[in-house]
């Protein structure tokens, strides 16, 4: 009961009503553009987007973020489709669902904090740039020999119009917020449309969006081990891509609101509206971060936008066909370019000469691997350029402080961590034919951080050893104690040396 007090309070109903209603407009065309990429009718995109927003708005782990059918995974389906029929992606799309479902419960949605600032920036980017790039299938027309680009007097119609709904989106707000600048642009250009009989191309052209109720149905597809051998594949790619997606979706609206969604609860929430999605004729889905940026944009921050948006969805399929359909193409494409020029990160071309080149680089190269491949390989891509990077950075951070004490011990005091990266110029510190014969190996500004570390000073221990001098490791941290117990190095550890009393006869540190 408090829960639901607290909802009525928090929720501005004009704004997340109007807001929703946005959003299902701009989720129509999307979601039919989207269905023909998969190679499948368009009201399996349209299913797909009201079952995985309903879902997601409802039980999802970010309010204000909207889902749907993406193009990120259409991509993926259309082979999957073409070579074995629609039925198979209905089963791809629930196991694609209980893989996000087991990810979630696994709690892998805390790993996108492993995500670094500078992919982010990239996904962003090349997400933008995919979504503008996306809108000018809008500007083609289907003729006998297939589709071409329209021209004249069309072409300067249509230009017109999204020039128009993208004036109306941002001179709107600075009069009055009382509307979504975005939906006050898409009535407006409709009502021009409509009263003058402009002659441009509507929703309806793109296709029918009229049918009935979702109705469930088990896939019809043989359930044996070779039909596993085609599905998983596929499921296991598309709930990878669309979990990347929608985590890196929720860390901007996270920025935007300034407020904290829960990665691991909308990895469940996705993999649960997939299955049902599946179940009923949809083709799956994750994050939209067009539709989330028209959302937020709009002013709505909690789940009814997003629910409203679902509702509104289904009305248009059961009852409003014949009305949304005369919804010009043109301001939905404006709406859209709008969304692109608001989601590129504008910052990151002030800032590419500020950071690190090697932050810079992978930018650049995420950007240009969202356009050219999709968002998964970008975004892999570019984890693991940083990670390199990083380990790289690290690995030439370990260094070695040398002197002789006044007992004729020889020291050598590290700074740095030493693990798989760090460990050849770790060895390199040491001169075990020079030496003398008592060593000390002094880790109290250094830390050992994997096995690589610990092989590392099992081979330098052997060297002294070989030479009949004796190593000794000083001041290692109680976890790098244990590690180096259990495997059994030939070292002498005490935890409990103060620091030497210093007298040195020579100090280097390289």
């Amino acid at each position: 009961m408090l829960i639901f007090q607290n909802f009525l309070k928090e929720t501005n109903f004009k704004i997340e009503i109007l807001a929703g209603l946005t959003v299902a407009l701009a989720l129509i065309p999307e979601a039919v553009a989207f269905a023909f990429v998969a190679g499948v009718e368009p009201l399996v995109g349209l299913y797909a987007a009201f079952i995985v927003c309903l879902i997601t708005s409802i039980f999802g782990g970010r309010p204000g973020m909207i889902s749907g059918a993406t193009g990120a995974l259409a991509v993926v389906m259309v082979t999957l489709v073409a070579n074995h029929g629609v039925q198979y992606l209905f089963a791809t799309v629930i196991l694609m669902g209980c893989i996000q479902v087991m990810l979630g419960l696994l709690k892998v949605g805390k790993f996108i904090r492993l995500v670094p600032e500078p992919v982010i920036f990239g996904f962003v980017n090349g997400l933008a740039i995919v979504i503008f790039m996306a809108q000018f299938g809008q500007f083609k027309t289907m003729t006998a020999a297939g589709s071409e680009w329209i021209s004249g007097m069309p072409l300067l119609v249509m230009l017109g119009l999204v020039a128009v709904t993208m004036i109306i989106i941002v001179t709107l707000p600075k009069l009055t917020k009382a509307i979504p600048s975005s939906l006050a642009g898409i009535l407006v250009v409709t009502a021009i449309v409509i009263i003058f009989k402009v002659p441009t191309k509507i929703v309806g052209d793109l296709a029918s969006i009229k049918g009935g109720l979702p109705l469930f149905a088990i896939p019809d597809i043989p359930y044996n081990f070779e039909t596993l051998k085609i599905i998983f594949p596929y499921s296991l790619i598309l709930a990878g891509i669309g979990l990347i997606e929608s985590l890196l979706t929720l860390t901007l609206v996270d920025e935007l609101t300034e407020t904290k969604g829960s990665g691991n609860k909308e990895c469940i929430a996705q993999g649960s509206a997939n299955i049902i999605t599946g179940f009923f004729g949809g083709m799956g889905g994750c994050a939209m971060i067009g539709q989330s940026i028209i959302n937020v944009s709009s002013g709505a921050r909690a789940r009814l936008s997003g629910i409203t948006a679902a509702f509104f969805l289904l009305f248009f399929i059961l009852f409003g066909s014949s009305y949304i359909e005369q919804v010009p193409v043109a301001a939905l494409v404006g709406v859209m370019f709008m969304v692109c020029i608001g989601t590129f990160e504008w910052t990151s071309f002030k800032i590419l000469h500020r950071i690190p080149k090697e932050d810079a680089f992978v930018l650049v190269l995420v950007t240009v691997l969202t356009v050219i491949f999709d968002l998964a390989i970008a975004v892999i891509t570019g984890v693991i350029a940083s990670a390199l990077v990083f380990a790289w950075k690290n690995a030439v951070r370990i260094r070695a402080r040398k002197y002789v004490d006044d007992k004729g011990i020889k020291h050598y005091e590290f700074m740095g961590p030493l693990f798989f990266a760090s460990t050849t110029l770790f060895q390199e510190k040491f001169d075990p034919i020079n030496d003398p014969d008592e060593v000390i190996a002094d880790f109290k500004e250094s830390k050992v951080l994997d096995h690589s570390g610990i092989e590392a000073l099992k081979k330098v221990t052997l060297r002294y050893s070989s030479l009949n001098k004796r190593l000794r490791i000083r001041h290692i941290n109680p976890d790098c104690h244990k590690i180096l117990t259990r495997a059994g190095a030939i070292v002498e550890i005490n935890l409990m040396e103060d620091p030497r009393n210093r007298l040195a006869t020579d100090e280097i540190l390289d």
